[in-house]
């Protein structure tokens, strides 16, 4: 089933609005015609807050492209692109504390992600904290961590 011009219309309209509602997206062409009305940057990247579904905590920020973006839909499972190291990554790829999308939202102007997920495993951060946001304006740390980065990264 193709979406109409109108549907389309009424879709890029839209405030705040779900690409997906459960884990995986069944339509490729709803998926396509979602990821091509974002507005990337000039690198063709967008940022994406990712927010614990549960508990509304913002776990970290990362970056997608088309493809990432595709991929997360597709699977069910956050992948990102990163800017320092120029390639895909799937979070949890190496920790195994993968992300579970349950919904996508994309804010009013179409330039950034919203990423409600389930948080496999103690934390999001590479540092061994639940959420990237562990210290305030003043650099103190606000959380503690949840997990070694050492044993879980060999690091």
């Amino acid at each position: 089933m193709r979406i109409a011009d109108t549907q389309l219309s009424c879709l890029k309209k839209l405030c705040h609005f779900s690409i997906i509602k459960s884990a995986k997206v069944d339509s490729k062409e709803l998926t396509l015609v979602m990821t091509d009305t974002l507005k990337y940057d000039d690198k063709g990247l967008i940022p994406a807050i990712v927010q614990d579904a549960g508990t509304g905590e913002v776990l970290m920020v990362a970056y997608m492209n088309k493809a990432s973006l595709s991929q997360t839909l597709q699977s069910g499972y956050t992948h990102f692109w990163s800017r320092s190291r120029q390639k895909f990554w799937k979070k949890g790829e190496q920790s195994g504390h993968v992300q579970e999308v349950k919904q996508v939202l994309v804010d009013c102007d179409s330039d950034t992600l919203l990423i409600k997920v389930i948080q496999h495993g103690p934390g999001a951060c590479h540092t061994g904290h639940r959420s990237c946001f562990y210290t305030d304006i003043n650099g103190q740390e606000i959380a503690a961590k949840v997990f070694s980065e050492e044993q879980v990264y060999g690091k």
